[in-house]
């Protein structure tokens, strides 16, 4: 169990953590290794190669422009979005970028060269990258893959390198496993996570750390709720999250039940509109699946009396515990599946994050960890088949909706489960695999290619 939760929740900009996290992140990778190899004053230029589905989706996905971001060895992690935009018009109006930071060479995102057709053996989502000396030689040239979630990997290398590299004391490739620590330690499915994550970080840094990223997600949020217009990218999608704020604040100033799944929706739909225009969100655990955990965290911490009525440290107790949890369940979709819409359709991303907020929410209600496994299967189950078929390329229809709805699946699933025992015919295991094996039948034109679907169905004006 190689992935940390901090892996899985990672911050970084929109609007894709495999189309735009992972390649600047690639490219800022090759920026320091040119640097370290010392050969940043012979470099004269950087070429570029996409190929899959970077290469098909890449203009929609805003790629061409993270991987220029990414070369003047910006992290995602710490890039501002307001400084992103002035890095992007420097770059764009001078036609210079500052390799590895202090480096000028003359360098245009739109002459990456594009290969949609040519998949590498590895990864449907490579990308290649070559500095250049003055003969057009190259000096150093490295192969990556994005596979989902910002993670990336080099050619060769058998797994990402993820945060949790040291032995864990609860190592587990499967629920089952994951379960019988559980009823052998008698301990819930957070604290087997927690431990785990206490051999690199101590308990204070590792709740600290979560109540950031909750403070990321919540900032995202309300962010997008002053935000009006329309999303870049020429589908003249209108932002809406501001317009049912203002709208459901009037309708509903008590926060009634009633209203729960209208504002499920609206925290969902906030940060994927937010993620849409390339704003600064969270990876849970793909950007383009980044609204689910907020939206029904937003729910746990607003709906459910025993948070809403605790003390400040027993709401944050509440959050880390959800957190954690999501983060054990994303584990064995990273691990035995995938979280890449490229390589297995939306079904990983929003069928993930659907799955991982269901666990968290059933955690938080006091399931047992048998109910909360119970949860995850539901959610995944009915989105067993989602393809993923961006119009136009871009991360906005059908993927800022289709946040909202799987939200509120996974807070159903998470209310079914608890009404049950445990107990049940399909495991989290069979799902998971199911799934894996669906994305490999999968058509190519269904995984985030823009090919087939709404993509050839919808005109994009």
């Amino acid at each position: 169990m190689p992935v940390s939760v901090f892996d899985l929740f990672s911050i970084g900009v929109g609007p894709s953590s495999s189309h735009t996290v992972g390649p600047m992140r690639a490219a800022a990778l090759f920026s320091h290794e040119a640097r370290t190899a010392g050969i940043l004053d012979q470099t004269v230029s950087v070429r570029v190669d996409l190929y899959g589905s970077l290469a098909a989706t890449g203009h929609g996905h805003g790629t061409l422009t993270a991987i220029a971001i990414g070369l003047e060895g910006v992290h995602p992690e710490a890039v501002d979005p307001e400084a992103l935009e002035e890095a992007l018009e420097r770059i764009g109006s001078t036609g210079k970028l500052a390799f590895a930071g202090s480096h000028p060479i003359p360098f245009a995102a739109d002459e990456i060269v594009l290969r949609p057709l040519t998949v590498l053996s590895r990864h449907t989502n490579g990308m290649k990258f070559a500095a250049l000396d003055t003969s057009g030689t190259p000096l150093l040239e490295q192969t990556y893959f994005s596979i989902g979630g910002g993670f990336i990997i080099n050619e060769g290398e058998e797994a990402a390198d993820t945060d949790q590299s040291r032995p864990v004391p609860f190592p587990y490739n499967s629920a089952e496993e994951l379960l019988q620590y559980c009823r052998s330690m008698g301990m819930t499915i957070s604290e087997v996570m927690l431990t785990n994550e206490l051999t690199h970080r101590t308990e204070d840094e590792v709740r600290s750390g979560l109540l950031g990223i909750h403070a990321v997600m919540e900032d995202c949020v309300r962010r997008s709720l002053t935000r009006e217009g329309v999303l870049p990218g020429g589908l003249n999608v209108r932002r809406r999250a501001k317009t049912w704020f203002e709208k459901l604040s009037q309708e509903d100033p008590d926060f009634d039940p009633f209203f729960a799944p209208d504002w499920v929706n609206l925290i969902a739909m906030a940060v994927n509109e937010e993620n849409a225009s390339g704003g600064r969100v969270v990876t849970a655990p793909t950007n383009g699946a980044a609204g689910i955990i907020p939206a029904v965290l937003y729910y746990a911490t607003t709906y459910l009396p025993r948070i809403t009525k605790a003390f400040q440290d027993e709401r944050n107790d509440a959050i880390v515990r959800f957190l954690l949890t999501a983060g054990a369940i994303g584990v064995l979709y990273k691990e035995r599946a995938s979280i890449s819409g490229a390589e297995v359709g939306c079904q990983g991303e929003v069928g993930s994050a659907a799955s991982m907020a269901a666990a968290g929410l059933a955690e938080v209600l006091g399931g047992t960890p048998e109910q909360i496994e119970n949860s995850a299967e539901i959610a995944m189950e009915h989105n067993l088949g989602l393809t993923c078929d961006p119009i136009g390329g871009l991360v906005q229809v059908p993927c800022i909706e289709r946040n909202a709805i799987a939200a509120n699946k996974a807070i159903n699933a998470a209310r079914m489960a608890l009404r049950g025992d445990g107990k049940h015919h399909v495991t989290l295991d069979q799902v998971i695999e199911t799934m894996r094996q669906t994305g490999l039948d999968m058509s190519d034109k269904y995984k985030e290619t823009a090919m087939g679907g709404l993509a050839v169905n919808v005109p994009l004006c």
